[in-house]
C-alpha cells in the first residue's frame, strides 16, 4: 500500500531536519510502474551536492526500512531552485509579490492553469492577480505551483 506524501514527510522529516537542513517538501510522481520521489532542502546559506548526496543516503536507509512506496522508484533529491516548487501557504506567503504558474485540481472560471502574481496570503487562503483580475483559491484547490523567476 502505497502512503501519502504527507506520511512519507512525517517519516523523513526529523532526519533532515538533524542533518540542519530544512524540509522545503516532496512531489511524489508516477511514471508508468514506476515512482519517482522528489525531495526539495534547503537552508539559508545555500545547499550543497554534499548535502544532497547524504540526504539522499539517510533517507534510501529509512524508505527501505519503512517501505512506504509500492513498486520501484527513484529518488531525487535537490534544492527548490529558483523556480521552487510552493507547497505551504506559509510558503506561498514568503512569495507575496511573485510571479508563479499554478494548476488547479478543478476549473475556476473555466481555468485549470493560472499564470499571476501572489497578491496576498491569509491563513490557506491565497488571492492571485491574473491579468488584473483577482483570483481567491484554496490552498487545497491547488495541484501545482511554481515561482517563476
Amino acid at each position: 500500500v502505497k502512503r501519502s506524501e504527507s506520511a512519507i514527510t512525517e517519516l523523513i522529516e526529523p532526519t533532515v531536519l538533524a542533518m540542519e537542513l530544512q524540509l522545503w517538501g516532496i512531489d511524489l510522481s508516477q511514471r508508468g510502474k514506476y515512482s519517482i520521489l522528489r525531495i526539495y532542502i534547503e537552508r539559508e546559506e545555500g545547499v550543497t551536492i554534499t548535502d544532497c548526496e547524504k540526504v539522499s543516503r539517510q533517507v534510501s536507509a529509512i524508505l527501505d526500512m519503512e517501505d512506504p512506496i509500492a513498486g520501484e522508484y527513484t529518488l531525487e533529491v535537490s534544492s527548490p531552485g529558483l523556480d521552487r516548487p510552493l507547497f505551504t501557504s506559509e510558503q506561498f506567503g514568503r512569495f507575496i509579490g511573485s510571479d508563479v504558474k499554478v494548476r488547479l485540481h478543478h476549473p475556476v472560471d473555466g481555468r485549470r492553469k493560472l499564470n499571476g502574481s501572489i497578491e496576498n496570503v491569509s491563513g490557506d487562503e491565497i488571492v492571485l492577480s491574473v491579468d488584473g483580475e483577482g483570483f481567491r483559491l484554496q490552498h487545497t484547490d491547488i495541484e501545482k505551483a511554481n515561482v517563476v523567476f
